[in-house]
This record gives structure tokens, C-alpha cells and sequence, in this order.
């Protein structure tokens, strides 16, 4: 079935990843599509985003694929080493990708945001719209945003975020859960012979509690992260990032003391990282969430963006099926999304605590474990997660 000749018009709250995405594969289908941001201007935010295969198939399908693996930086190297440089892993990144089509890239959150944005038909996106509540009723729906402002429409996606709004209107307050960990996430120019710029990709080094990890961004940058394990609001770091991060890493192997102090403090961000337990229902009457409004996740699987790409391009497959029936739309998107991301909200909690171990025996064991696991079984592990296509 096509789109009818009245097209339905969708309401998107969010102008970060997950609602430029949404937009990006509506206006596809030739949906009049509003994107309407809280903020007063869209701001280079965040660090780097992990795109691996399933996220960079869901790109081309938005028609960016190809300018995302120009702008940033393939995944041609992938290790995991002990906190003092014993090798564990080295990722059968080459097979992957002949295996999936496609390497796993790395790009800054801005740069792809970005692309989105560009991709966009122009005048999609306002800015400075603070929704503040919704009404519907059987044929249409309507935002309410600051000073009164209203605008209708026949569907609305709310794409705003851990913290939306939407989801907080539609199924009310859920709690967000601690990961246990304090993430410090730094971006800076970085030249290191083990991992030339040319070879893309790096490491991660696991120690008790806590975890490093370095690789290429595109643009000459590199990113780099560090996963500690602390109890909830122990760890503020609001000011002396970088002197924090080095003081929990100091005497770590090779260059990851050189890599923090080449980061300008201005270049680093802090935070606890959280996710929220997993819901049934995502939708209500014309009105659903997606992203990280929908299923919140931790960053252990590096799944959360490719999560939001995934939904959009499955949003849009089922409104284009389905469109004067929205509900039933919505109803095939649940169907198809939950699941999954349901297991991989779950998977991702698991893989924190099997990386961010502090017993020493355990330890032992995990390190044993991953050195000893064949290529072959490294691929089969992943291949439900990265191998997927929308």
C-alpha cells in the first residue's frame, strides 16, 4: 500500500540523533515531517558513536551511508588488552566485514547529527520548543509547547531523549537505573605508531573496576573513554576532568596516560551513565516513542545509536504500510522493535558487569576465557546483534 495523496503529517519531538533519524526516513516516504528541538540551537554535544554493521546498513538506507564512512573513521583494529598491555583479544574486524558488507566506523556525535541534518528538507527542524504537554483525540493529535503554542498533527514520535517528555506524558515516571560506572569520554589529536590513523579502530584495556578505551574518530581526531566503577553520586567530576582521569589511570600501558594529557580539559565530559528497565508499550493512541526515549540502554554493546537508526528506518516501513491506520502502524513497529531492543537493553547491562569486574578470581577467569575464544566464535557471539539488517 503507498501513501495516500493526503499525507499524514508527523509531529517529531527531539532534534538530536534518534529524531533527525525518524525525519530523515519519513521524509523518505514523502510525509510532511516537523522536527521541534528544545534547545535554541543545535550544539556539537557529546563524543564519538560507534556505528557498527547494522547501524551503518540502516545509514544507507537513510541514503548517508557513503558520507559517514567519508567523514569518519573505519574500525580496521580492534583489541582488548589487561590494564598492563597483555593482549587478550584481537577482533576478527576484517572477517566481520567481509561477513556483514561492511566496517564497523567511528564518527563524532556531532559530525553524524550533522549529516542528518543536512539531509533534511529545509525549515524541518525548529528550534527553541519546549514541549509541555499533548492532547488527541480520534483523528489527530496536538503538541502543546511553551507560551501556548499548538501544533496539530496525525501522529506524533517522541524522539527526546533518556530524560523525553513524551515518554513521561504517555506511560508516566520510570526510574532510571545506575550503571555502577562514571564515564569520562575525552576527544583529541593523537598520534600513536601502534594505531596509525591509516588502520583506524584501537583498543580497550580492562582492569579491576575500571576501563580505558582509544580509537579513531575521522578529521585526524581520536576519542577516548573511561568506564570507573563508583556508587551513585560519588564521583562528581565537574571540574579537573583531565586530572581525575589520570589519576585513576596512572601507570596503565602504553599510550593512554599520553592520550588523556593530549586532551584539552574543555574536550572532556563527564557523567554517571544510566539506563531504565525495559517496557511492554512504547505507543499511546497517535502518539510513540523512539530511541533512547523508548528503550534507554548502557553503552557496553555500543548499540544505542544504531538502535535509534534501526527504529527509524522500521518506523517508516510501517507507516508506509499502514498509513491511514496509524495505530495499527504502531502496533507492527512495537511488534518488530521491542524485542529486540529489549534483549540488548538486557545484554548490555550483563556486558557491564562481565567488563567492569573487580574480584580478582573472576578476573582470572573472564581474561582466560577471552583469550581463549577462536575468531570464528568471537563473529558467531555478535552475530545476532551486528549482524541484523532492517
Amino acid at each position: 500500500m503507498g501513501i495516500p495523496a493526503t499525507l499524514p503529517k508527523t509531529i517529531v519531538i527531539g532534534g538530536g540523533l534518534s529524531g533527525l533519524s525518524a525525519a530523515n526516513a519519513l521524509q523518505q516516504l514523502g510525509l510532511d515531517v516537523s522536527v521541534y528541538e528544545r534547545a535554541a540551537e543545535l550544539k556539537e554535544m557529546g563524543a564519538g558513536i560507534v556505528l557498527a554493521a547494522n547501524a551503518m546498513k540502516a545509514l544507507d538506507k537513510l541514503g548517508i551511508g557513503e558520507q559517514v564512512r567519508r567523514i569518519g573513521a573505519s574500525v580496521k583494529k580492534a583489541e582488548i588488552r589487561t590494564w598492563d598491555g597483555k593482549l587478550l583479544v584481537d577482533l576478527p574486524v576484517h572477517e566481520q566485514a567481509k561477513q556483514y558488507g561492511t566496517y564497523s566506523y567511528l564518527i563524532h556525535r556531532a559530525d553524524l547529527q550533522s549529516i542528518l541534518y543536512q539531509h533534511l528538507k529545509p525549515g524541518t527542524v525548529i528550534l527553541g520548543k519546549k514541549l509541555i504537554s499533548r492532547e488527541q483525540d480520534a483523528s489527530k493529535i496536538r503538541a502543546i509547547f511553551e507560551k501556548e503554542e499548538v501544533v496539530e498533527g496525525d501522529l506524533l514520535i517522541g524522539a527526546d531523549g533518556i530524560h523525553s517528555q513524551v515518554r513521561r506524558l504517555l506511560i508516566g515516571s520510570t526510574p532510571l537505573r545506575y550503571s555502577g560506572f562514571t564515564a569520562i569520554r575525552g576527544i583529541s589529536h593523537f598520534n600513536n605508531a601502534r594505531f596509525p590513523i591509516e588502520l583506524g579502530g584501537g583498543f580497550e584495556a580492562w582492569g579491576p573496576g575500571k576501563r580505558f578505551g582509544f580509537s579513531h574518530l575521522g578529521k585526524g581526531r581520536i576519542f577516548w573513554f573511561a568506564a570507573i566503577n563508583t556508587p551513585e553520586g560519588t564521583l562528581k567530576i565537574t571540574q579537573n576532568r583531565k586530572k581525575a582521569a589520570l589519576e585513576h589511570f596512572k601507570g596503565w600501558w602504553g599510550p593512554i596516560e599520553a592520550v588523556i594529557e593530549s586532551t584539552k580539559e574543555t574536550n572532556i565530559l563527564a557523567h554517571e551513565i544510566f539506563d531504565r528497565k525495559p517496557i511492554k508499550s512504547w505507543s499511546q493512541g497517535r502518539a510513540i516513542l523512539l530511541g533512547d526515549a523508548a528503550h534507554p540502554m548502557l553503552p557496553n554493546l555500543g548499540q544505542g545509536g544504531a538502535q535509534a537508526l534501526e527504529d527509524a528506518v522500521v518506523i517508516s516501513r510501517c507507516i508506509e504500510k499502514h498509513p491511514e491506520n496509524i495505530q495499527q502502524a504502531f502496533r507492527d513497529y512495537e511488534k518488530m522493535r521491542i524485542p529486540r531492543t529489549t534483549q540488548i537493553v538486557r545484554g548490555s547491562r550483563v556486558m557491564g558487569r562481565f567488563m567492569q569486574l573487580e574480584n580478582p578470581a573472576a578476573i582470572q577467569f573472564r581474561n582466560l576465557l577471552l583469550s581463549a575464544m577462536p575468531g570464528s566464535i568471537q563473529i558467531k557471539r555478535l552475530e545476532w546483534l551486528i549482524g541484523y539488517e532492517v
